[in-house]
């Protein structure tokens, strides 16, 4: 009995050492850094992003903004995302397993990749790759249910690491440009939250209410990387005539070129053009989208225009119109009208609220493509 009671004791006194032993070696709980309604973003989830960020952009020799700014920056992102996980959440809204493979899977081949490939690129920069999973799952609006009656399908940007501060205003001020021109485009609007901040809304022209149209985007048509600025406005500019049968169609993708210079919009690849099958089940040119500011690929135009990619001007516009059968009076009218648009930037950057700061540096360069182009 003594010999049992003194092991008890032993075993006891193990225990207890082990308990105080672990106590000691407790680190500080994860805190919450924000709160989000029915949700919270935790201080963790803030540390991880802003050393992923970091590490990406010592990789890529970029330059960050301070770490008040940067921190506040992810914050912003952090609580955009879990206000969108529970709004999908009160919709019933959910994205698969299969829709996000089939996501991963896409933005694999975009980098020439296979999904496996990928996960072993992620892992070997240090980045978890079930995290990343499901922040492309967070990150998704798939679109991919019905809403309810009295919603709409629209899609909200939020602001790229390289982008204007005010990016949401400029592209808004950009659409309102861009339909001032002629250029057919979607309704667009600024969507306002309560922290202040606007973010840049268009409302999606493949959905009908819940009907759903074919697209098809001009890079995935003809098998080009977006990535990769090898493609011409010629080849666009045909694909086109012999997709869509359409002379107006044609005119269309035309002026949206010229306005793509005159507004120095130099993003113009091959993923940001793209083809629907209509109501009539026939091939037509979509609205334009994501028409903005920017300097491009080495700061020239993703699409070259009849092999110009640096400073194309009105010398390679007529030159192209005239290959494409267009007469210089369409051309010339084409160009008047996109310059009476973007000679008015200051007003709709004014309408939009862009700073001043950010309408100076693009009215500087636009003033010179101006020049150039007419």
């Amino acid at each position: 009995m003594k010999n049992t009671l003194k092991l008890l004791a032993v075993a006891t006194s193990f225990i207890l050492s082990t308990c105080i032993s672990v106590q000691a070696e407790e680190t500080e709980l994860d805190r919450v850094a924000a709160i989000v309604n029915s949700g919270v973003v935790l201080e963790s989830e803030v540390k991880s992003l802003i050393s992923n960020i970091k590490q990406q952009s010592k990789k890529n020799d970029q330059s960050l903004p301070s770490d008040r700014a940067l921190r506040t920056q992810v914050m912003d992102k952090l609580i955009n995302d879990s206000l969108l996980l529970q709004i999908g959440e009160r919709m019933g809204v959910q994205v698969s397993d299969a829709q996000l493979d089939d996501t991963l899977t896409n933005i694999a081949k975009d980098s020439d990749m296979t999904l496996e490939q990928l996960r072993k690129s992620l892992v070997a920069e240090a980045i978890d790759y079930e995290k990343y999973r499901e922040n492309i799952r967070t990150e998704l609006i798939s679109g991919e249910d019905d809403l309810p009656e009295g919603f709409e399908h629209w899609i909200v940007k939020f602001n790229a690491q390289n982008d204007f501060p005010d990016s949401g205003q400029v592209e808004y001020a950009y659409s309102l440009m861009a339909k001032s021109a002629g250029i057919d485009m979607p309704e667009t609007r600024l969507f306002k939250v309560e922290s202040g901040k606007s973010y840049f809304g268009i409302k999606r022209f493949d959905r009908l209410n819940n009907r759903r149209f074919h697209v098809h985007t001009f890079g995935n048509l003809i098998h080009s990387n977006f990535r990769r600025p090898e493609c011409d406005y010629e080849t666009f500019l045909k694909v086109i005539l012999d997709l869509t049968k359409n002379h107006q169609d044609l005119e269309r993708g035309f002026k949206q070129m010229v306005f793509n210079v005159m507004a120095n919009n130099r993003d113009d690849h091959v993923k940001n053009f793209a083809f629907m099958i209509t109501q009539e089940q026939e091939w037509a040119l979509t609205p334009a989208y994501d028409l903005m500011y920017s300097n491009g690929p080495y700061g020239e135009h993703s699409m070259s225009l009849n092999g110009e990619g640096l400073d194309p001007g009105k010398k390679e516009i007529y030159v192209l119109g005239q290959k494409l059968g267009l007469s210089s009076k369409i051309v010339l009218s084409n160009i008047e009208q996109v310059r009476a648009a973007v000679e008015k930037w200051e007003e709709f950057a004014r309408i939009a609220g862009v700073t001043e700061k950010t309408k100076d540096i693009i009215q500087q360069k636009i003033k010179k493509k101006i020049e150039k182009s007419s």
